[in-house]
């Protein structure tokens, strides 16, 4: 289950300390990460020039 308490945070090295589905926090990062590329990519496709055609 998720947020599981025998999860050794203390093990987890590179991207998995930050982005993991184990832990409360890791699932908290990694949907806020989501919902940061979404509004990039928003922002990306409302703001660009047009083409001249």
């Amino acid at each position: 289950m998720a947020g599981d308490s025998s999860v050794d945070e203390s093990q987890l090295k590179g991207l998995a300390k930050y982005f993991n589905s184990q832990t409360n926090k890791g699932r908290a990062n990694t949907a806020k990460a989501t919902y940061a590329f979404m509004g990039a990519m928003i922002l990306y496709f409302t703001l660009k020039p047009k083409s001249k055609k």
